[in-house]
């Protein structure tokens, strides 16, 4: 079987809404506007230094900005958390049958970790990607590439999931064969953006007829 490679936000867990209000927030505070559709249109998929150097080109202080906005993110999220439906049972299904598995995010180390324990998957992963500790993190590959590497595995043995446009872009890139989740986006812009096939959640029979062919064409 291939390498299952995750992302986090918005993947495994619906947690756009949480982040969504904190951006809220601290637009208000800077006098930027928060129209209806702001956050996926501005913000969604993106690394925080990205976004501030746009929208906030006269912030002093980006990165002290950046650990501000996801230490609020990490007071907010609840624990336990639902995890995205169907997740928890694919990740152990993965573990029980010894699917190498990765977790490949933008997210910085200490909101990947709070987000796998409030969901009740950290111990299911070793290997954890972070976007800002890679050269280049999503759009580009890099976090993709290096989680395949330190798994092991090639890119036609690996599926990436993800919900962005950011992150398909970056799985498809890569090599992976890319499922995107509509948990904000829809199958037409997840598609444009390099997924293969797109999924209600981790329940969808489109995932489940893919890994039933792996499993067939095994020899």
């Amino acid at each position: 079987m291939p390498a299952l490679l995750f992302d986090l936000d918005g993947t495994m867990l619906v947690s756009d809404p949480i982040h969504e209000q904190v951006f809220r927030e601290i637009w208000t505070e800077r006098g930027l506007p928060t129209p209806p559709g702001f956050y996926v249109e501005q913000i969604h998929g993106r690394q925080n230094q990205d976004i501030f150097r746009e929208f906030l080109p006269d912030e002093p202080d980006i990165q002290g900005l950046h650990e501000r906005k996801e230490a609020m993110f990490r007071d907010r999220l609840p624990r336990p958390y639902p995890g995205m439906p169907g997740v928890v049972a694919l990740v152990r299904r993965a573990e029980a049958e010894g699917w190498p598995r990765a977790i490949v995010t933008n997210a910085m180390r200490k909101n990947a970790d709070a987000m796998l324990e409030a969901i009740g998957l950290r111990d299911a992963f070793e290997t954890i990607v972070i976007g800002e500790e890679c050269q280049r993190g999503k759009p580009a590959p890099d976090p993709y590439m290096e989680a395949m590497r330190q798994l092991g595995v090639a890119p036609e043995d690996s599926i990436a999931f993800e919900d962005s446009v950011s992150g398909a872009t970056a799985a498809a890139a890569s090599g992976a064969f890319t499922f995107g989740l509509r948990s904000a986006l829809d199958d037409t812009t997840l598609r444009a953006a390099g997924a293969s096939e797109t999924l209600a959640d981790f329940t969808d029979p489109a995932l489940f007829d893919h890994l039933a062919r792996l499993e067939g064409s095994r020899p």
